[in-house]
């Protein structure tokens, strides 16, 4: 073959591939295998009095799927956010953190994007924060500064922003107190299902509500929040303490999950309180009300967590991994983590195999304080280690019975302390591999 025919053969080969690319693109995706650790339906939400939502199908990278939604907050809303710590951060997160912190209780809109992250896509990416927010002050009547988006799925490609700003009208059109399911899912990408936890508590006889979705499924070892997390509230909060709280429960809720240990460019988690309820304002973070208030919230903060570990890419197990007699705190969450990110640990869980040397060696890697003659470990509860040696009464048929269930407990305790902490994560199996070969395929 000469050196003419086969330049010819390789042009036409690229060719045929361009338009394979732009053909699956234009198919319907299929939904993905609903995870074996999903809950049994998307939960009842309840309706939080001055926030309304939408979703429509507008083709950001494909068809016949939901891809955008839109939140819309009556005035007297506040808002407090948490945001990924990335140096390449987009510029949807960028713009957030730029807006977030006005003591404003004007009405507000939330808009996302899944199937384009709008991230490392450098001028193009503000402008086209720029003109969505715009569009959607149009829309609503709101300031652009109380508009605040996000965007989740490919990195470096530019948002066909277009195709979301043609959308606006209609999602404006359908905003709904009952839309939030339709929201919870036009914010998926890899995930195979969608997202949702809420409570009610009474402050001053009153009723106070929370509802939360949330999307993550990959590319989750979070800094600061999770992949995207919209939470909703009628409780009368002032701003400040909102924030306060919010951040300080980010610590133990998602910033104690782990899928895989990469940190998205885009992590978001946006809480609004609508003020709508008529329960007494929280103004004192130490009152009592606070207090009632902040055990609700953290619990649909850590449901939602555990829901996006559940949903970890090609996960078939759930782990919760408890540390106890560390140090400090922080020491044990650094052994959390490092147990929890191991790839040779989550292997090991895939294939039901207790392999608790595994869990020796993270602890050792893990850069917090321990001392081998202390430490012990459990598999649920059976005894592995103890002493700094195998348990005399350990099993290894009793260990490898737990490792066949599909929820795992890894417990460590480090005897040196009072520090404690509990982090989750999922197995890492074939699967995972599968997903993100060929993602942007």
């Amino acid at each position: 073959m000469g050196k003419k025919t086969r330049t010819e053969l390789k042009a036409k080969i690229a060719k045929l591939k361009k338009k394979l690319k732009k053909v699956r693109a234009a198919m319907p995706a299929a939904a993905p295998k609903v995870s074996p650790l999903a809950p049994a339906a998307f939960p009842a939400l309840p309706v939080i009095p001055g926030a309304r939502f939408s979703s429509v199908e507008a083709g950001v990278r494909y068809s016949g799927r939901k891809d955008v939604m839109l939140a819309v907050l009556d005035p007297g809303s506040v808002m407090a956010g948490v945001f990924t710590r990335s140096a390449t951060r987009s510029a949807n997160v960028l713009d957030c953190e730029a807006k977030i912190g006005a003591d404003s209780d004007a009405g507000a809109a939330i808009i996302v994007n899944s199937g384009n992250s709008n991230a490392f896509t450098g001028r193009a990416g503000e402008g086209s924060v720029r003109a969505i927010c715009e569009k959607v002050a149009e829309v609503t009547g709101l300031s652009p500064n109380r508009v605040f988006t996000s965007s989740t799925g490919v990195i470096g490609e530019r948002l066909p922003h277009e195709r979301i700003t043609a959308k606006v009208e209609e999602l404006s059109g359908l905003l709904s107190a009952e839309g939030i399911e339709g929201a919870a899912q036009a914010i998926m990408t890899t995930d195979t299902f969608p997202k949702g936890a809420s409570a009610e508590v009474e402050i001053g006889g009153e009723t106070v509500r929370i509802a939360g979705i949330a999307k993550g499924s990959g590319m989750i070892a979070p800094d600061m929040a999770t992949m995207l997390v919209y939470i909703f509230t009628d409780a009368r909060i002032t701003r400040p303490v909102l924030q306060a709280m919010l951040s300080d429960l980010t610590q133990t809720t998602f910033n104690s999950i782990t899928v895989d240990g990469d940190t998205s460019t885009s992590d978001t988690l946006l809480l609004a309180a609508t003020g709508k309820s008529a329960a007494p304002e929280i103004s004192d973070a130490a009152s009592a009300e606070a207090g009632v208030f902040r055990a609700a919230l953290e619990g649909v903060m850590l449901d939602l967590a555990k829901q996006v570990v559940r949903d970890g890419e090609g996960a078939t197990k759930f782990v919760e991994v408890q540390v106890t007699g560390a140090a400090d705190p922080a020491d044990a969450h650094r052994v959390g983590m490092a147990i929890a990110n191991s790839p040779l640990v989550k292997t090991a869980i895939a294939g039901e195999d207790p392999n608790w040397g595994r869990v020796v060696m993270a602890v050792g890697k893990s850069g917090a304080r321990a001392d081998r003659d202390l430490l012990s470990i459990r598999f649920g509860d059976v005894t592995v280690a103890e002493n700094g040696w195998v348990s005399p009464s350990y099993s290894e048929e009793a260990a490898a019975a737990h490792m066949k269930g599909q929820d795992i407990t890894i417990a460590v305790d480090l005897g040196l302390g009072e520090g404690h902490a509990t982090v989750w994560t999922c197995d890492l199996t074939h699967r995972y591999i599968d997903i993100n070969a060929d993602y942007r395929s």
